[in-house]
């Protein structure tokens, strides 16, 4: 297989050299086919990305994509910085390697993000790289992303009671001056323009009583430093059961923002979803990107839109980091509720509604199939929840926070097993607190494994079971200890103890299995997903 894969890539590469067209030596990324304006410059008929639009032999080697859509003339609103959101001024210019992007602020206060619809990915690559074909490369692949698909999400994540933007997409003319000394990186192109949700001024009544907005950085700087800061697992469950039925498989934790409200006992971090560029992603359709998109090839996380969902385990590798730190307590049960509620959401309605907000001229060329498959993949949402809940639940991560806590183990006789976090006071304001509680099945779960972190944390492990899983306890950095009482019958010890030498207490039982060593880096713990 691997000879095949370096066979068919090179003589891809080599159709590319003499098929390539050089985008950065064309006029302009994108420009109006036809300016249907009035005297107000209300609308304009424009193109997308018209590079796109490819031969045969190119797209049987790199796929039909979204292309035809991209080189689609559509009519959009041609922006007016005077006018829209109540008139906008530029604050900063930012985006990521590939995005150009800007933030502009309204009389108010409230900031709307401008970002390219395009995409230029050179940057991304060593500076020897970045005049070579290879650009080229990654740059044609943009096209397997759909360049209206934000709309649509809009649509379906409000049909979900999903948290989400509200974009429209926006033609920026060539004598557009308003942007500052930015001006001419964002004239004569489309871009989507979209409030941001950053910070306590983003707060409306959209997000009820919310008293923060922050990034993910910040959440888990909270999470694992201080007690009583948790987010909350059901809704960010949905919300990643969601990525699924949209097809948006680039996850990870910085395409989300968290709404933080304070509750009786704990601060809560409530998910909001942030930039869709993969949703109805479309990918193996094209002889190289469908090699290495293979469950075995090297891009298997890049997953294509089909109407049946075949590999739901593609979906959860860009996120397995704020996956593992924010679904540890969703149950079985859970995940199969949360696939019906979205089930009896996701009405035809909502679907018809919601991918009919794309422009008409882009509607006709895959409106219909989008609906298609959103409607089969709906029916698939039960079997999805279950296959999420199966790949998390086969190796659990459960953390605790810099502060002290005390972690009880409890084997049961089926072999389940039951883990209890309590968050034990440091002074008068704080109370002892239960804050995780899960029975873990032995016939879904591998092993579980304990962090303390920091402070002394306590570890007691007690009861009897026929067969059991694998408990792996860290102490961290902190004088913990640990007893343990538990039996499990069988061969091989099912509790495992990792510290320093003068790290930690343990009183040993028959499932005891202590590593001590002097390398402190036992005791680390990823808490910005390094």
């Amino acid at each position: 297989m691997r000879k095949l894969l370096t066979l068919s890539f090179s003589v891809i590469l080599m159709s590319y050299g003499c098929a390539r067209k050089n985008y950065f030596q064309e006029s302009a990324l994108v420009g109006p086919v036809e300016q249907e304006r009035n005297a107000k410059w209300d609308s304009a008929t424009v193109v997308a990305g018209k590079h796109y639009q490819r031969g045969f032999l190119h797209t049987f080697l790199w796929g039909k994509h979204y292309r035809k859509v991209w080189a689609q003339p559509v009519t959009l609103p041609v922006f007016d910085i005077s006018k829209m959101h109540g008139g906008l001024s530029p604050e900063k210019l930012g985006g990521g390697f590939q995005t150009t992007s800007l933030t502009l602020e309204n009389e108010a206060g409230k900031q709307y993000a401008l970002r390219s619809v395009d995409k230029d990915p050179k940057d991304i690559l060593p500076k020897g790289l970045q005049k070579t074909f290879v650009t080229n490369l990654l740059r044609d692949q943009t096209s397997a992303a759909h360049p209206y698909g934000a709309l649509v999400v809009s649509g379906l994540a409000g049909g979900a009671q999903v948290p989400h933007s509200h974009p429209r997409y926006v033609y920026i003319p060539k004598d557009e001056k308003g942007l500052g000394k930015s001006s001419a990186e964002f004239q004569d192109r489309v871009f989507l323009l979209e409030e941001k949700y950053e910070g306590k001024a983003a707060i409306t009544g959209y997000l009820g009583k919310a008293k923060n907005l922050v990034d993910s950085k910040e959440f888990l700087e909270k999470r694992f430093s201080q007690h009583s800061h948790q987010p909350d697992q059901l809704s960010f469950a949905k919300a990643r059961l969601f990525d699924v039925f949209i097809g948006d498989w680039d996850r990870h934790e910085g395409q989300w923002q968290w709404a933080v409200y304070d509750t009786s006992n704990v601060t809560t971090y409530s998910p909001v979803p942030k930039d869709r560029d993969q949703a109805f992603f479309k990918f193996d359709d094209g002889l190289v990107p469908w090699l290495f998109s293979r469950p075995w090839a090297p891009l298997k996380k890049m997953k294509t839109f089909h109407p049946k969902v075949a590999f739901t385990k593609g979906y959860l590798q860009n996120a397995r980091f704020i996956d593992e730190r924010c679904l540890n307590e969703v149950t079985l049960e859970q995940w199969e509720q949360l696939a019906l509620q979205l089930q009896n959401q996701l009405t035809d309605s909502v679907i018809n509604a919601s991918v009919e907000l794309m422009p008409t001229q882009a509607y006709q060329l895959t409106g219909e199939e989008i609906k298609r498959k959103l409607v089969s993949r709906r029916e698939q949402l039960p079997a999805i929840a279950r296959d999420m809940y199966r790949h998390l639940s086969k190796h659990v991560l459960v953390p605790g926070t810099d502060k002290k806590e005390k972690f009880i183990v409890q084997r049961l006789d089926n072999g389940d097993t039951r883990v209890l976090i309590s968050q034990i006071a440091g002074d008068e304001k704080e109370r002892n607190l239960l804050v995780f509680d899960r029975i873990f099945k032995k016939t879904d779960t591998k092993s579980i494994s304990l962090h303390g972190l920091a402070d002394e944390d306590e570890f007691i492990l007690t009861g009897k079971g026929k067969s059991g899983i694998k408990v792996n306890i860290y102490g961290g950095m902190g004088e913990d200890d640990v007893k343990d009482d538990s039996f499990v019958r069988g061969w091989g010890r099912k509790t495992r103890v990792y510290d320093t030498k003068q790290g930690i207490e343990v009183e040993k039982g028959k499932e005891t299995k202590v590593k001590k060593t002097r390398d402190v880096s036992i005791t680390a713990f990823d808490r910005e997903g390094l």
